[in-house]
């Protein structure tokens, strides 16, 4: 029985009345079934006049069966996709701490700017001279990400992190062939700490991986690079800060060593947000790095896109980034389309990226200024550091009680002996109305729960967030385990079973059979 919280009621507490509803709504909360039982395959919601005779310009690749989506009038689609939404957890909700994610809050003049008609409304196909001021904002964007980070060149086309990943990658194979050393240098060192894109992007272009140990601070430590290095390294692959939360303190002896074996050093840029205005990657050594723009400078995050991931190189690798780049000719600005007469390994997109995200990240960057940007990675930082003093004394560190990053990385040791886990506990604070935190990684470290709360949200908006965590914990601690083995209890769905899920699959959706009557 629940609750009014709607957990289970314990020994002694007295049962609230939950009501089942014939609807299966719950109040405001609308139970909505799939688009496919709302509407009918054979009706349509608007009327469409025959097309009469026409000659098809398909090639002979037009339908010839019915289309299978049903019909619906404007109010019943309407209607559908805003009950969805509401049943989506989001940033314009509540606090997302997905750790490694930086789900922050994405400034509404943001997507104003980026809904003028000059930049909403051009085409990439336009003459150059009719969109002069789109490549001007791409040149601007350009411009600083290279200051912001110490480096000399920067690819704008690749459209995520992991296009991003390999954009930096492909220019340092274009750099390791020009030096004619392609056919020794093929094995790329990753720690094994490191985002799943870091070694998946290193053999999808033809190297082989290397594992780098991570040691029992959590980091890097540069005797565990040093007897890895050799003619065979074409670079490393390192994230800092690391996806344990904290900064890696070897960096530049690191890029030294890496430098010094011929090899080059790749930077996932996942975790920029802690430290822009704060260090330059090019000045610890860094030869390329990504920078997720849904990330640092806020444009929208998930629903598998629009994203952006320009990639920034070093000196050691500018001549060999991809076009197309911004080339500025006296007042005139032209995109270099074609890759004869340069070093370029080639194209990663056919165009010149997303407009959109380079208008949005434009105006944070300029909205905040130089300052503001350092102070947003300081209260990122700081607002991480806070989480991890209020709920130290309750959840497991696994590197210890020192500052960290922008995101604080507990384990699961505190949960031994209570018969939770850090899956039951994460469903626990979907009843809480908190998306959980990143689980199960890094990795390195059993039972991980990874929390970033960025640098978006307020001290009492921690606050809250923390009292919820303490309450579950308390709750682990003292056996209340019902409260956890069955959420959520209050979301539209009940948990999977993922397992199942994962393995069994059901991505298409069949009508029910009719079910007989007793009559018949």
């Amino acid at each position: 029985m629940l609750n009014n919280q709607g957990r289970p009621t314990q020994p002694g507490e007295a049962q609230a009345y939950t009501p089942r509803t014939f609807t299966s709504n719950r109040a405001l909360q609308m139970e909505e079934a799939l688009i496919f039982e709302i509407g009918r395959p054979d009706t349509s919601g608007v009327d469409i006049e025959d097309a009469g005779e026409f000659k098809p310009r398909l090639g002979g690749m037009e339908r010839n069966g019915e289309i299978g989506l049903p019909g619906l009038s404007e109010p019943e689609a309407m209607r559908h996709y805003v009950r969805l939404s509401q049943k989506n957890y989001s940033i314009d909700a509540g606090l997302y701490p997905l750790g490694s994610c930086t789900m922050k809050h994405n400034p509404r003049l943001n997507e104003k700017m980026a809904r003028l008609p000059g930049f909403a409304d051009v085409h990439p196909m336009q003459p150059q001279s009719t969109v002069q001021g789109a490549i001007a904002v791409i040149e601007s964007v350009a411009h600083w990400l290279m200051e912001l980070t110490g480096t000399r060149a920067v690819a704008m086309s690749p459209k995520a992190g992991a296009h991003g990943e390999a954009c930096g990658m492909m220019a340092i194979k274009a750099a390791i062939k020009a030096k004619g050393e392609a056919a020794t240098r093929r094995v790329v060192l990753v720690p094994d700490s490191a985002h799943g894109t870091n070694p998946a992007t290193a053999a999808l272009i033809g190297f082989t991986v290397k594992a780098i140990p991570v040691g029992p601070s959590g980091q890097v430590r540069v005797e565990d690079v040093r007897p890895l290095l050799g003619p065979d390294i074409a670079a490393i692959m390192l994230t800092n800060p690391n996806t344990c939360g904290l900064f890696e303190p070897q960096i530049v002896e690191i890029a030294k060593a890496v430098h010094e074996a011929g090899a080059y050093f790749y930077c996932d840029g996942a975790n920029f947000n802690a430290i822009v205005g704060k260090a330059r990657p090019g000045d610890l050594g860094v030869d390329a790095m990504h920078i997720n723009l849904h990330k640092t400078f806020s444009t929208p995050h998930g629903g598998g896109g629009p994203g952006a991931g320009p990639v920034v190189l070093s000196d050691r690798l500018a001549p060999f980034a991809p076009v197309p780049f911004v080339r500025r000719d006296g007042d005139a600005l032209r995109l270099v389309e074609d890759e004869e007469g340069t070093q370029a390994f080639g194209r990663m997109t056919a165009f010149h990226g997303q407009m959109g995200m380079f208008v949005r990240a434009l105006s944070y960057m300029l909205s905040h200024g130089s300052d503001g940007l350092r102070q947003a990675s300081e209260d990122a930082v700081l607002s991480a550091n806070y989480i991890r003093a209020c709920l130290s004394d309750l959840m497991s560190l696994p590197f210890g009680n020192r500052p960290c990053m922008h995101e604080v990385l507990f384990d699961d040791e505190w949960l031994k002996g209570t018969g939770v886990t850090t899956l039951d506990f994460a469903k626990a604070m979907i009843d809480e109305g908190y998306h959980p935190m990143t689980m199960y990684f890094p990795l390195v470290v059993h039972g991980a729960m990874l929390i970033e709360p960025t640098e978006s949200e307020s001290k009492a908006s921690l606050d809250l967030f923390i009292a919820t965590l303490r309450d579950l914990a308390f709750s682990a601690k003292r056996g209340d385990t019902a409260r956890f083995s069955g959420a959520p209890y209050l979301a539209p769905r009940r948990r999977l079973d993922e397992t199942r899920a994962a393995r069994n699959p059901v991505l298409r959706w069949t009508k029910p059979e009719a079910v007989l009557k007793a009559a018949e």
